[in-house]
């Protein structure tokens, strides 16, 4: 496993645990479709909500939560609306973004959680 697949991997854990924290319950993890990967799918009370994990190390050019462009939020809202089709959800839906950041890259214990509520904020998004 490369470092970048390390880092991924342990920003997917933290990300996990902390939406077990909030007392929403995991459905998946790391679901590919055909539009790209669901990198987390759980349930906040009755709604549905979709994480997108993004990893990045302290004094790279882009935050993780700025990483997010168009083209990767419109694979990210395809992807969505495949895996919700697939187990055919009934009710309310959404997307997060959980940013972690790395402070030091030989000291994976020191980094920050950043989350982000709804990152469509209710947009009728085309696909």
């Amino acid at each position: 496993m490369t470092k970048a697949q390390e880092l991924g991997k342990f920003a997917e854990d933290k990300a996990a645990d902390y939406v077990l924290s909030l007392g929403w319950k995991v459905l998946a993890r790391n679901v590919r479709n055909q539009y790209g990967e669901i990198d987390i799918a759980s349930v906040d009370d009755k709604e549905l909500v979709i994480v997108e994990v993004r990893c990045r190390t302290l004094g790279k050019v882009q935050s993780p939560l700025d990483s997010i462009g168009p083209k990767k939020l419109n694979s990210l809202v395809k992807a969505s609306r495949e895996f919700i089709n697939s187990i055919d959800w009934p009710d309310f839906w959404r997307i997060d973004v959980i940013g972690i950041t790395i402070n030091d890259k030989a000291k994976v214990h020191d980094w920050e959680l950043t989350h982000i509520k709804d990152i469509t904020g209710g947009m009728n998004i085309m696909s």
